[in-house]
C-alpha cells in the first residue's frame, strides 16, 4: 500500500482563528482517510488578496500558537502535518512551509523564489529564504522535502530536493487564477516530477484567491490524486518502490552532466 498522502485546499483568509478551524478539521479529515502525511496550501495561517502591513500584524513564529495548535492536531490524529506559515521576521514577514508531528517541528522552509510576476510584488512584503540545504524528514521510510508555489517555475529548486534524495516533495501553494493558469500549474507539477523521477504532492488555495486544482503525482507524472475549485481533501497511496521502477526505465538523474550551484 506504500503511505497514504493527502493534499487538502481551503480558502485561508483574514480571520486567523477561522484559518485554524479550518485546518483541524481537514486534518482530522484526512487523517480518517487513512493518510499518514497531509499538506495544506501556502499562507494557511493568514491571507489577503492584495499583499499589506496586515501580514506584518498577524505574522507569527515558527514555535507560536497557530503552529502549536496544528502541532497538536498532528499529536492528536499520530500524522505529519505540513503548512504554510506567515513567519515574523521584522519589517517584513517569511513566507514559510512548517512541517509538525507528534515530536514537534521537523522541517521547515522558507520560500526562496518570491512572486514577483504576473503583476504582483510578494518582495515588497516578504523576505525570501536563504539558499540553505534542505531540511527533510522521514514519513513511514518516505523521505520529504518541501517548495513552495512560484518555486516550481524554477527547476533547479526541485532538483536540490532530488540531490538531498527525497521521494517526495511537497508544494503549498497559492497558485493565482488567470489565463493559461491551471494549464501552467499542472504542467510545471508534471515535469518536476518527471525530469527528477519523484514523487509530488501539492496543495493549492480555493478560489477566489487560487486555482484550487491540488494533485498528487508519480514519478512518471501520472496524477495518482486531484481536486477541483472546492475545499477538500484527496488521498493517494505511495509506494517507494515505484521510484526505483521508474529510475530502472528512465535514469535521468544518474545520467545528467550539470550540477545546481546557488546564483
Amino acid at each position: 500500500m506504500g503511505v497514504r498522502v493527502a493534499v487538502a485546499q481551503f480558502a485561508p483568509g483574514d480571520d486567523v482563528a477561522a484559518n485554524r478551524a479550518a485546518v483541524e478539521r481537514l486534518v482530522r479529515e484526512a487523517a480518517d482517510a487513512g493518510a499518514r502525511l497531509t499538506v495544506l496550501p501556502e499562507y494557511t495561517t493568514f491571507f489577503e488578496r492584495r499583499m499589506g502591513p496586515a501580514f506584518a500584524e498577524h505574522a507569527q513564529p515558527v514555535d507560536g500558537p497557530f503552529v502549536g495548535a496544528v502541532q497538536a492536531v498532528a499529536a492528536r490524529t499520530g500524522t505529519t502535518v505540513v503548512l504554510g506559515l506567515v513567519e515574523s521576521a521584522g519589517e517584513r514577514v517569511r513566507n514559510t512551509a512548517v512541517a509538525v508531528d507528534a515530536t514537534g517541528v521537523v522541517a521547515v522552509y522558507r520560500k526562496a523564489h518570491l512572486y514577483d510576476a504576473f503583476g504582483a510584488e510578494e518582495s515588497r512584503w516578504v523576505e525570501p529564504g536563504g539558499l540553505e540545504p534542505p531540511q527533510t524528514f522521514v514519513v513511514d521510510g518516505l523521505r520529504v522535502g518541501m517548495q513552495t508555489c512560484y518555486d516550481l517555475r524554477f527547476p533547479e529548486a526541485t532538483r536540490v530536493l532530488a540531490d538531498a534524495q527525497v521521494d517526495l516533495v511537497l508544494v503549498p501553494a497559492d497558485w493565482v487564477p488567470g489565463p493559461r493558469k491551471v494549464a501552467h500549474w499542472r504542467t510545471l507539477l508534471a515535469a518536476r516530477a518527471i525530469e527528477n523521477t519523484v514523487f509530488v504532492a501539492a496543495a493549492g488555495q480555493v478560489p477566489p484567491a487560487g486555482v484550487g486544482a491540488s494533485l498528487v503525482l508519480d514519478p512518471a507524472g501520472d496524477v495518482l490524486a486531484e481536486l477541483g475549485e472546492q475545499p477538500g481533501v484527496a488521498t493517494a497511496d505511495l509506494d517507494p518502490a515505484r521510484i526505483a521502477e521508474v529510475r530502472e526505465v528512465n535514469p535521468s538523474l544518474a545520467l545528467r552532466r550539470y550540477a545546481v550551484v546557488p546564483r
